[in-house]
């Protein structure tokens, strides 16, 4: 069976949400050459595949994930958009430009628009609405 390319890029995001936080170097291969990472809420844009690896490895080793709600997931021949509500507590200051000290319980609604091009992710739009709930 054939598999369509709104099914193969939903695949990829798959595999992306499930690796960036246990082993970032897993899920390079993911993305597109040329790739941009832009994450507007905290004014961040890595376009460098050590940076975006980098930057999950600190982010994730500054969390501890509490509980994720997916909300929806949905893919088209070219985009994938992905909505949830994650809770975690900051236990460190690896992730950049959280406005929120050490300690901190929040809730973060999460959103990713994916733009795929031949089966891999060539931009990656994360927008963070923090809520801090203790």
């Amino acid at each position: 069976m054939t598999l369509t390319p709104a099914e193969i890029n939903l695949a990829v995001v798959n595999a992306h949400m499930q690796g960036e936080a246990s082993d970032p170097a897993s899920i390079m291969n993911l993305y597109a050459d040329g790739i941009v990472l832009d994450m507007p809420c905290r004014d961040m844009r890595l376009t460098d595949l050590k940076d975006i690896e980098n930057n999950y490895r600190a982010l994730f080793g500054a969390i501890e994930i509490l509980s994720m709600q997916p909300l929806d997931r949905f893919a088209t021949h070219d985009r994938v958009v992905d909505d949830c509500i994650v809770q975690f507590t900051v236990t460190g200051k690896g992730y950049a430009k959280l406005p929120y000290p050490v300690g901190a319980i929040i809730e973060l609604r999460l959103l990713h628009v994916f733009h795929m091009r031949d089966g891999k992710i060539a931009r990656e739009n994360v927008f963070e609405a923090w809520k801090p709930i203790q």
